[in-house]
């Protein structure tokens, strides 16, 4: 029983959203259905860049990769959430917290990367039409996977590990909804100015060079866009590059806000609020502009969905014949 009251008081309390009740009603259920809408989505989206031949490209490639990020990251803080929302316990253990800051970490980085990454498939395929093929080959397509999620796995060995190692001195008040470096640094009883250098260093490196790589890929995108004199082409480029372009824009524009100046009081005043919208909402969209925005997409769908109905009436019609000879 001793043991139990000590793990207990061990545990972190995640404040989160808990000083306004009303609201936490309402953000379960917001929570929730767009967390139900980013497993949907995203699986739907893995399935059919997987199965249908001509959704296999480098774009889809690395959009299957996304589509893996997006799913994995929210189901590392979603979950958690959804449970602190609807009652009284706002707690989580010390192992908990650990796995959660840890994995949210490191699929958070894969995603900049990633991002990044996508933005020069776009510039080979709009830039560099006719040696797309050979730039975008299966094995540079795979290494620049692969560094995507070396990057992510080797900022959250150094900086989670680094932030766990802060004393605390008892602090276990976290005022967020899940275990994040720049809420987890701020209950330390030391000095911490040596660890938000490192943590703007390392935001600087895996936040803002993918940010000026892809407004680089998009500088170069829109000067040959302006020398394309077909329409149809113009709007095939902009069709293509839209919809990464969304993206992007989601989760750049307010992941920035709490990593690149956590100390400003519009992060301190609104964190949590941009924290919900790139854990939450921008997974749960991500689908949904792939979708409604990309013409391939669509067809695949169609062509998913319609080869399963056409087994199906083949499997009628194959039972209703077999029935007649016997």
């Amino acid at each position: 029983m001793g043991m139990n009251s000590s793990s207990v008081k061990e545990d972190f309390v995640l404040v989160g959203f808990s000083d306004q009740p009303n609201l936490e009603k309402i953000l379960f259920v917001v929570v929730l259905v767009s967390y139900l809408l980013t497993l949907v989505g995203n699986t739907v989206i893995i399935l059919i860049s997987s199965t249908d031949s001509k959704l296999r490209t480098p774009m889809y490639f690395f959009l299957t990769h996304l589509s893996l990020v997006d799913i994995c990251f929210t189901t590392s803080i979603v979950p958690q959430l959804l449970w602190n929302l609807r009652g009284p316990a706002k707690t989580i253990t010390v192992l908990g917290c650990a796995v959660q800051l840890y994995v949210s970490l490191a699929l958070g980085s894969t995603e900049c990367v990633l991002l990044a990454v996508m933005a020069f498939d776009r510039y080979a395929a709009v830039c560099k039409p006719l040696h797309y093929a050979a730039v975008m080959n299966p094995r540079l397509c795979q290494a620049l996977a692969g560094v995507a999620w070396l990057s992510g796995v080797g900022n959250t060995l150094t900086q989670s590990t680094v932030t766990l190692w802060l004393p605390r001195c008892g602090h276990r008040w976290l005022h967020h909804f899940f275990c994040e470096v720049p809420s987890m640094i701020k209950l330390a009883c030391v000095d911490i100015h040596a660890n938000e250098v490192q943590l703007f260093i390392a935001s600087l490196v895996l936040l803002l060079l993918p940010l000026a790589l892809i407004l680089m890929s998009y500088g170069h995108i829109v000067k040959a866009i302006i020398r394309i004199k077909s329409v149809q082409a113009w709007r095939k480029a902009l069709g293509t590059c839209g919809s990464h372009l969304m993206v992007v824009s989601l989760f750049y524009g307010t992941i920035t806000a709490v990593y690149i100046q956590p100390n400003s009081s519009y992060a301190h005043t609104y964190g949590k609020f941009i924290s919900l919208f790139y854990t939450v909402v921008t997974p749960a969209l991500n689908p949904l502009i792939y979708t409604l925005r990309n013409k391939d997409v669509k067809g695949a769908l169609g062509r998913l969905f319609g080869r399963d109905k056409t087994a199906n009436i083949h499997g009628i019609k194959k039972v209703a014949f077999q029935e007649r000879i016997s």
